[in-house]
């Protein structure tokens, strides 16, 4: 991770590594089905179960016990990611790179 990112698309592209990162170690440990099961609707779900979190935190104005701010901002970025890709129809026909998957 780059500490210092001298532009502001240097910064994106670091936090959208970390994206990819988190979304591979993820899906390593769940799979497709969590989320073929209901489609868009579940992850906008999952999505509103995760804002609603960060709404509460940041109205209490305090850190949470369990997974950080980051953590959660993370997590409701990969959700729509793989919103976009179900939209395309990726997610249900791709698999992960083999190199990826050891």
């Amino acid at each position: 991770m780059k500490d210092n990112p001298e532009h502001l698309e240097e910064a994106f592209e670091e936090v959208c590594k970390t994206l990819m990162d988190v979304f591979v170690k993820k899906h390593k440990d769940y799979g497709k089905d969590n989320i073929l099961e209901m489609g868009e609707l579940g992850v906008a779900f999952r999505e509103t179960e995760k804002v609603s979190r960060l709404k509460h935190l940041l109205r209490e104005n305090r850190e949470p016990q369990y997974e950080s701010m980051e953590e959660n901002w993370i997590d409701v970025a990969v959700y729509a990611v793989i919103a976009i890709m179900l939209r395309r129809g990726w997610f249900e026909k791709l698999e992960l790179d083999k190199e990826l998957e050891s």
